[in-house]
Order: structure tokens, then C-alpha cells, then sequence
């Protein structure tokens, strides 16, 4: 059976399912409070899988003794980022008698490349084995249904708990220490600490790191990146002279000063109108972040630090909670953002700091309505060309558009004629629906043309919109999982992030080349 069935999205009638279970799902009652003891034994790894961070591929028979968590896993997949601190407490909480193993059953094509996948666990800094799923094997062995999915395994090798969605730290973490005091009383639990070859440990430092998006600026002549992974933002010219780094280096929501203030996972930018603050959605950090290119300082704006409840329906500055802001756009005195985790665009007024939902149900479908009615899927690059609102639907592979004055969402190019399917993905140049993109995360519009990068097809497109035609860019070089796009007279600036890198565009040549920054420390 096909995976798109296997998830119910086929029919219309399965919209609540693939909502409530792989988009954003509450705690769900499979089996909460489920007993300790089970006769299902835990299927047995496949041989000749690939593995990443270990040296060796793992059994679930050579893991007896030791509490096994199964975390079912696609990169793409913003619940399944979600869910990634819940999995760090864990292991930290029980060092030496639980063993977490990432099971990546990849949905985009692109994503089943191990090369992709090692990538994928370096930009989220997860440390424990991953077993590469490419068929579903696996996934159909343990009758998984969603992403992500947690599959609990007590220390004899049977299944003692599943569980779907985000929000099921406090029953793993209460069965865990249940299975903990259980099978050391019975003296059959392994404490003795394992240590994995982490793919960290194998790379070279790099003066950019998983570079997510990138903000050119031609009227102030300057250029921001977002340095994700080094957890700050670097601020040059358009010819990489760097002028100034706001953030430490370190993880955290620290205000203050930009050598001591602290990002986590920036991504998406937008310049206020005088040119002198910088916003940024500190997507980790679930905040939107100001930052004074005058003063060098950093405030936060918005968000509490702390993930929003599905469906959350905003509030006033730092008492709003968010959900991975992971693109900005402004408009006069509006911030748009694009709340990835919520499925929906949300507007700050920065003059009130009111922030709520602008655009979407907080359901995941590509459903073109009215603004309220409408439905999109994990929303992740914004644009406008001062009489739409562009926005990259990353995970329905489409670019839509949202009419405020008509109050409509339309989709302009990608996904297919069923709202429901988020599986509609492919690398067509085309319009409409037959043309077909893969997981684009970032737009920018520019001499009267839409420009995409098509993540998972490592492409720059360009859609005209007056004809509703998309079609590849023929440049001179290929990209790596292109996150971000910024247009600055007849250039692009992308943020190529897998190769850590701010490539240029020459739109006049098809030419592209590397921007080399001067004065940038690792």
C-alpha cells in the first residue's frame, strides 16, 4: 500500500486524520497509560541499511538490556523539528539506559539521499543513530502512520507504547522511568554507557554554517544572512565586506549588546522603512527578534520563547506565544511572517506589537479560499510585488498568492487538483498544476518576475506571472538545498544552504558565483 493511503489523504472525508495526526496533532490516547508488559516483539532492523552517526549499523536484538525509543522522522517535516528538544531531555535524562534511533522514512524523493540526510541531522545537531528508510520498510513493519511517531521498546525487545504527533514528552518520560525501576529491579537493564561516531564530529568549520535565508538590500547597500548554525546574523555589503555580527555564537534568547546577545536557528529577515532596524524570526527561539544596526543591540519583539498551542490565536509583544516564524516580509507598518509550525502567516503591527494569524485555518492541505478559510502547508518563504503577498508552501511544493484586497488565497504554480495531497511534488517547468516543484522554501520578486528556490530540486526557477509560467533558470552552476532568495537589482543573493555558501546571480548572464566574505571568524 502506498504511503499517500497509508495516511489517509486521498479522500476529502481524511482531512481531519492527516490534520489532527501529521500536522499538528494534540497528545493522542493510543495508549497513554498503556501497562509495561506487551507480547509484541519489536520487528528487527533491516540488514544492509544505511546508518548515520554510529559506526556500525545497530540491532534490535544487540540493544537488549537498554530502553530503545524509535523516532520516526522525514526532514522536512516541521513537527517532526518540534518534537527534536523533547528527544535531547530525554537522552540527557537517562544517559546510559535509553538509546533513541531516528528512523528517516523520507516523503520527498530528495530526501531519502543520505547525503541529504546526514546534512538534515548536522543543521539539527541531533546526536544519537539514524537508520535511512528509503522504502518504508521499516515504517510498514512498526504500522506507522504519521510523522513523527515514537515507538517505545522495553529492554527484553517488545513494543511497550506508540504515539503520534508532538506533546508526548511527560508519558515517554513517565514511562521510561517506569521501565527504568522495573527492569533494574529485575537486574535486566544494560547501564553501561554506549558511545556513537557522530557525523559531527567528521566535518570542517566553515565561515558560514546551513546559511537559511538572506536579505539584500540595494537602497542601504547591505546584506544580511542568516548564519543559522552559528546561531547569528552577519551584516556586510553586497560585496561581503562584513560591517557587524549580532549574536555570540551560543544558542539561547539573550537580549543586549550583539557580541553577547543570543539566537537559535535564525532564519527569515525584513528592513524597517528607515533602514535601521533589522527584524529577524528567531525560528527556534519561536520569536521575532529587533535588531539596531545603529545601536548594536538586539530586543525581542514578539513570542514568549516557547512553542504555541495548535491553533493559538496570538496576543500583544513577548506575552504572544509563536510557532517557528521562518520568513518575514514588511509592509508599511506590518510584519508578515511566516509561521511554518502553525501553517499559517501571521501579522505583527509594529506599532501596537499585536501579532495574530493573518492567513489560514492552522489546518496543513493546500486550500485556496478566503484568507480565514484557507488552508496552507507549512509556509516558508514570503515576497510581494505591493499587490500580492507571494508565499513559498513548502510542504504542498506549490507557490501561492493571498489577495488582501479580495480576500482570497490562489495557487499560482505546483501541487495538483486534490487540496489534500501534499505528495503532488516533481521538477516540471510548466503552469498551473502541471508544473511541479519540490519542497521550496524561499521567493523574491524582482523586475517583474517571481523568483523561487526550489529546495529539493537544488534549482533557481522564475515564474512570470502574468502568464502563470514557471520554468529553471539555465545558470552555470548547481545548487544544495537553496533555503533563501533576495534580489538586489539584477542579482539574486541565495542562501545555498547545505553548501554553506551566499551564491550570486547575475541576471543579465545566467552566471553565478560565490560571495567571499571579508573579516568573518568561524
Amino acid at each position: 500500500m502506498s504511503r499517500l493511503l497509508r495516511l489517509g489523504i486521498g479522500a476529502l472525508g481524511a482531512v481531519a486524520l492527516f490534520t489532527f495526526i501529521v500536522t499538528r496533532p494534540q497528545p493522542t490516547p493510543f495508549m497513554p497509560n498503556a501497562p509495561l508488559t506487551s507480547n509484541i516483539r519489536a520487528p528487527e532492523f533491516p540488514t544492509g541499511a544505511d546508518w548515520l552517526n554510529t559506526d556500525k549499523p545497530l540491532s534490535v536484538r544487540g540493544l537488549k538490556g537498554k530502553i530503545v525509543l524509535l523516532d520516526f522522522w522525514t526532514y522536512c517535516c516541521i513537527n517532526c523539528m518540534h518534537v527534536l528538544p523533547d528527544l535531547k531531555k530525554l537522552e540527557e535524562t537517562y544517559p546510559n539506559e535509553l538509546v533513541v534511533v531516528g528512523v528517516h522514512s523520507g516523503k520527498f524523493d530528495n530526501e531519502n539521499d543520505p547525503k541529504n540526510i546526514r546534512n538534515a541531522i548536522l543543521r539539527y545537531k541531533i546526536t544519537h543513530p539514524v537508520i535511512n528508510d528509503p522504502e518504508s520498510q521499516v515504517w510498514d513493519e512498526y504500522a506507522v502512520r504519521a510523522w513523527p511517531t515514537f515507538v517505545l521498546i522495553n529492554p527484553n525487545g517488545y513494543i511497550v507504547n506508540q504515539l503520534a504527533g508532538e506533546g508526548h514528552y511527560e508519558v515517554l518520560n513517565r514511562q521510561i522511568a517506569a521501565l527504568v525501576t522495573e527492569f533494574k529491579a529485575r537486574g535486566e537493564l544494560n547501564s553501561s554507557p554506549l558511545k556513537f561516531a557522530l557525523e559531527a564530529a567528521k566535518v570542517e568549520k566553515t565561515p558560514l554554517r546551513f546559511p537559511g535565508k538572506v536579505l539584500a538590500d540595494a537602497g542601504t547597500g547591505k546584506l544580511f544572512v542568516a548564519d543559522s548554525n552559528h546561531n547569528r546574523i552577519v551584516v556586510s555589503d553586497l560585496t561581503g565586506n562584513v560591517q557587524a555580527v549580532f549574536g555570540s555564537g551560543a544558542a539561547g534568547l539573550d537580549d543586549g549588546p550583539a557580541a553577547k546577545a543570543t539566537f537559535r536557528n535564525p532564519q527569515g529577515m525584513a528592513l524597517s522603512e528607515n533602514g535601521e532596524v533589522l527584524y529577524v524570526a528567531d525560528t527556534d527561539n519561536h520569536a521575532i527578534r529587533a535588531l539596531n544596526l545603529k545601536t548594536r543591540t538586539v530586543d525581542t519583539i514578539a513570542g514568549t520563547g516557547k512553542q504555541a498551542a495548535w491553533r493559538s490565536g496570538g496576543g500583544i509583544g513577548t506575552k504572544a506565544a509563536l510557532a517557528s516564524p521562518w520568513d518575514l516580509l514588511r509592509v508599511k507598518n506590518a510584519l508578515y511572517v511566516a509561521m511554518a509550525g502553525s501553517h499559517q502567516i501571521w501579522e505583527l503591527n509594529l506599532d501596537t506589537k499585536l501579532i495574530e494569524p493573518s492567513v489560514g485555518n492552522g489546518a496543513e492541505a493546500r486550500y485556496d479560499a478566503t484568507l480565514t478559510e484557507s488552508a496552507l502547508a507549512q509556509p516558508s518563504g514570503l515576497a510581494t510585488d505591493g499587490k500580492l503577498l507571494y508565499f513559498a508552501d513548502s510542504e504542498s511544493s506549490s507557490i501561492r498568492a493571498v489577495d488582501f484586497g479580495k480576500d482570497i488565497v490562489s495557487t499560482l504554480v505546483g501541487g495538483d487538483a486534490n487540496p489534500r495531497n501534499l505528495f503532488a511534488f516533481g521538477d516540471k517547468d510548466g503552469t498551473g498544476f502541471e508544473a511541479k516543484l519540490q519542497h521550496p522554501l524561499g521567493v523574491a520578486f524582482a523586475n517583474g518576475k517571481l523568483y523561487v528556490a526550489d529546495t529539493y530540486n537544488h534549482k533557481i526557477k522564475v515564474l512570470e506571472p502574468q502568464s502563470g509560467q514557471i520554468q529553471s533558470l539555465p545558470l552555470n552552476t548547481t545548487f544544495n538545498e537553496p533555503g533563501g532568495i533576495s534580489a538586489a537589482g539584477n542579482r539574486l543573493f541565495v542562501a545555498d544552504t547545505n553548501s554553506h555558501k551566499i551564491k550570486v546571480v547575475d541576471l543579465k548572464t545566467n552566471s553565478v558565483s560565490d560571495l567571499t566574505f571579508k573579516n568573518l571568524p568561524n
